[in-house]
């Protein structure tokens, strides 16, 4: 079966940004917050300071992947050059997303040097309030204090990846998200996480699946098993979250993607893929490991 993983990072350093203040990588894939938090960020023998596209090259080719997307956001830090470096090097294996921070002073020149210099065709968003614009910007609407970013990515066509981190925060705002999505039908945005939902958010979940199951809407199916902390392989509650994403949305509607490498330092690429397999027929795996990213991300 050929697979694209539709939610993958580099990085040249660990440099980012959260509730915790400034994120930096200390050594041997660990990283440590402004607050003292220190934590493993990259598996051991990927990368001490950073990801190389190399290193993610040598795992996808382990387990079939012919593509990835490359994401980011201020977890990491901004690698929107790293990106693009990536992408240029390995034009058959990458497809890469810039991201900026829609509140700096200057940044008609960052759209203008990303979008139409650069020529990125995906933007990605991270709204969390851990490690995403609310982590260390205030409480935003998503539908009224973002606008101009989704109107920006709707005049240039872009695909809009969104993070709106998990239930129960500011930053989950799924009504803003129907908004949004119903204001700009032609544009064509992914939600990541499948919403984030928490071990006991089924119904919660099923309410929102619901709301934004619009023509328009995808979405990644990255870490669902690391939301059902604290289960382990297989994760019976991120399978019951996938089989109700796939009963409401169908599989014309869902992405797999990985999340690597944070999410290798908690389980193997084997078992994130293998997890998800016996919820779809053969059929509906080719779409929801290669048809569905090809064509949002490839085409």
């Amino acid at each position: 079966m050929k697979i694209i993983d539709a939610h993958a990072h580099v990085a040249r350093y660990i440099s980012g940004i959260g509730s915790q203040g400034e994120l930096q990588g200390i050594g041997n894939g660990m990283a440590k917050y402004a607050s003292g938090h220190e934590f493993r960020m990259i598996p051991e023998g990927m990368g001490d300071y950073g990801v190389t596209p190399e290193a993610l090259l040598e795992v996808m080719d382990k387990h079939n992947v012919e593509k990835a997307v490359l994401l980011q956001g201020m977890y990491l830090g901004f690698q929107n050059l790293y990106t693009y470096d990536a992408v240029k090097k390995y034009p058959d294996r990458f497809v890469g997303a810039a991201s900026y921070d829609p509140f700096c002073v200057n940044k008609e020149k960052i759209i203008h040097h990303l979008f139409d210099e650069l020529n990125f065709k995906i933007l990605k968003l991270e709204l969390s309030n851990g490690s995403g614009l609310m982590a260390y910007h205030r409480e935003l609407d998503i539908y009224e204090d973002l606008d101009d970013v989704f109107k920006m990515a709707s005049e240039k066509n872009l695909v809009v990846v969104l993070d709106i981190g998990r239930p129960r925060n500011c930053c989950w705002q799924v009504d803003n998200l129907q908004k949004v999505f119903l204001k700009y039908p032609d544009t064509t945005f992914v939600v990541c996480h499948l919403l984030s939902p928490q071990i006991n958010d089924y119904d919660l979940l099923k309410e929102s699946l619901i709301k934004l199951n619009l023509d328009n809407v995808y979405f990644d199916l990255a870490s669902v098993a690391s939301n059902a902390k604290p289960e382990v392989y297989p994760y019976p509650t991120a399978q019951k979250h996938i089989k109700l994403a796939k009963e409401i949305l169908g599989c014309k509607k869902l992405m797999f993607g990985s999340d690597m490498p944070s999410s290798l330092t908690r389980d193997s690429y084997s078992n994130l893929l293998d997890y998800m397999l016996n919820i779809f027929t053969k059929e509906e795996q080719k779409d929801v490991f290669y048809n569905n990213a090809k064509e949002i991300y490839f085409k």
